[in-house]
């Protein structure tokens, strides 16, 4: 179990697609997206979500990430967040707000 004000330290924001490519330089199969999260900026993320998606059917879509992490290097890039998904034997899910929201918003 963990106290409500650590659940309060994770930075969970809306952020919209706006550019998604093949990351042929990871170990595993990933896209590298760049995301608009408003006044947060754009940020990029290594995203490993090759089972369900396209890259050019992500672009425009708004996904559900945590932006406060440190960067990570990942092969060639730092990736500045993580995008969220459900995770099942079938691959990555995205997460995503039931209808379009301001990029930015966060997720409490």
């Amino acid at each position: 179990m963990i106290d409500y004000s650590d659940f309060e330290k994770v930075e969970i924001r809306v952020g919209t697609v706006l550019e998604a490519k093949i990351f042929d330089k990871a170990k595993n199969p990933a896209y590298i997206l760049h995301i608009d999260f408003g006044e947060k900026g754009i940020l990029k993320s290594s995203a490993q979500i090759t089972d369900h998606y396209a890259p050019e059917a992500l672009v425009g879509r708004q996904v559900v990430a945590v932006v406060n992490f440190p960067p990570r290097q990942i092969a060639n890039i730092q990736s500045q967040c993580l995008v969220l998904g459900a995770v099942g034997e079938s691959g990555v899910v995205l997460l995503q707000p039931e209808r379009a929201v301001d990029n930015g918003l966060r997720i409490l």
